[in-house]
């Protein structure tokens, strides 16, 4: 397929499905972040009771780590069939069943009235959120990245990755407002129960709204072609099987470069409310609301970050991002140590915004990896597999190293490593800005030359 040959659409069919990956993946960060986030603030008094406060927010943040490694498992098999059926198809699907599992958590009794069932039924809600979103990252991404031309491909790709923030915003508001109206026994009673049934009502929403949007045109050109290779009976590999013989390179790109983002992620939204609420004894609304302030920030600059990316590159932007990143997370906790709530949000998005440099240009970054036909399946397992080691044990790991050390220094050492990991695997990547998507053939991806994505680039 020549470069070029895909017409980007028009501005208001583009704008209609970038809204719609971004009410979706706003929907599904809601409620994958509001266990995070309930998780630190009382998943230990009711499902933990027995033990002490900071085993108790250790044990609820394993429950947390276990939906992690549902993700990769979600991102082969969304993967596999989104590259075989389509894109719009599996997000539905992943849409439903996160909203789902979500209403269902804030159904679930305490350990007082069930006993070990609770934990257990928490733990399976859990994993089926983790299954859900590992498909559904991937495919959002690549559903706004498809229908784009490569000049701003950065920009409109950035949004669905501005769902994060704004699921982290939303998710993190309601809880605010639940502590402000409750008392502490209420909210820990029934009100923490309040946002997660709420989340039947935005999955409506969002269904809604994603069932109005066309599939990837670039995947319905791929899918002709691949039904002309069958009726010649030329047979065509499984996506997992193609993208790790052809792409295993990029898939260990992709994982690198998550590390320092997902790690400092986790502990700047998640981990912050342990640390601020159990070690320095500062209340749950302070703590709640610098997350809002710095998630709000953050939402604003990632399209910012995207469209920078087109103009200087993805490497540059994600690198700044990186090193930024792991520097400042030893004057991040120094902040946090004042318990002044200005420098709260000073840490935080300061924080947030050298994680927004590595977020925007990401989902732009790894479409511009793989072949259509293996897209899906690449993107999503380099994105979900690193989050196992990543993501998971991040808010578990910093709060056993705190209970450990009694201070801050190893945490900063932990993210320091990550940004580390990040900075060789990026820098080991070849630019992509500028590549048609169309034209990408299986195994040319960082790992080979772009030479057929700078003369795009340079034609636009």
């Amino acid at each position: 397929m020549a470069a070029g040959t895909t017409a980007p659409p028009p501005s208001a069919g583009l704008g209609r499905i970038v809204a719609a990956s971004l009410i979706g993946t706003t929907i599904e960060w809601y409620d994958y972040f509001l266990y995070g986030s309930a998780a630190a603030l009382v998943f230990g008094r009711v499902f933990f009771p027995e033990s002490d406060p900071l085993t108790g927010t250790l044990l609820s943040f394993l429950t947390y780590a276990i939906g992690f490694v549902a993700r990769p498992v979600g991102a082969v098999v969304f993967g596999h069939y989104g590259d075989r059926l389509g894109r719009k198809k599996l997000l539905v699907i992943s849409l439903l069943m996160m909203g789902l599992s979500t209403a269902l958590i804030g159904c679930v009794p305490g350990y007082h009235t069930i006993g070990v069932a609770a934990p257990l039924l928490l733990t399976t809600l859990r994993l089926i959120q983790g299954f859900a979103l590992g498909g559904e990252w991937g495919g959002a991404v690549l559903l706004v990245s498809e229908h784009g031309d490569a000049r701003r491909r950065g920009f409109w790709a950035s949004w669905p990755q501005g769902g994060a923030p704004a699921g982290n915003l939303v998710a993190v508001g309601v809880l605010s407002l639940m502590t402000t109206v409750l008392s502490d026994d209420a909210f820990d009673s029934w009100g923490w129960r309040v946002p997660f049934l709420l989340s039947a009502v935005l999955v409506m929403i969002g269904l809604w709204i994603r069932l109005s949007v066309d599939e990837s045109p670039l995947f319905k050109e791929a899918l002709a072609a691949a039904e002309r290779r069958k009726a010649e009976q030329r047979a065509e590999r499984p996506p997992l099987v193609a993208v790790v013989r052809d792409h295993w390179r990029d898939i260990l790109v992709a994982m690198g470069a998550r590390m320092a983002e997902n790690i400092s992620y986790y502990v700047i939204t998640a981990f912050v409310l342990t640390y601020c609420v159990e070690h320095l004894k500062i209340d749950k609304q302070t703590s709640l609301n610098a997350v809002l302030i710095g998630s709000a920030v953050q939402f604003c600059l990632i399209p910012l970050f995207g469209a920078l990316s087109d103009r200087v590159g993805r490497k540059p932007v994600y690198l700044v991002g990186a090193v930024g990143v792991g520097l400042w997370s030893w004057a991040f906790f120094a902040l946090l140590d004042t318990r002044s709530f200005p420098a709260l949000v000073v840490a935080v998005t300061v924080g947030l915004i050298f994680h927004s440099a590595m977020y925007a240009p990401q989902a732009a970054f790894f479409s511009e990896l793989f072949a259509t036909r293996m897209r899906y399946t690449g993107a999503s397992i380099g994105a979900q597999l690193s989050s196992v080691a990543a993501g998971a044990p991040a808010p578990l790991i910093a709060t056993a190293l705190l209970g450990s050390y009694g201070n801050s220094t190893p945490i900063s050492v932990y993210v320091g490593l990550a940004a580390l990991i990040t900075v060789v695997a990026v820098l080991a990547a070849r630019e992509t800005r500028g590549r048609d998507l169309a034209a990408i053939e299986p195994g040319d991806g960082a790992a080979a030359r772009t030479t057929a994505g700078r003369r795009t680039a340079a034609s636009t």
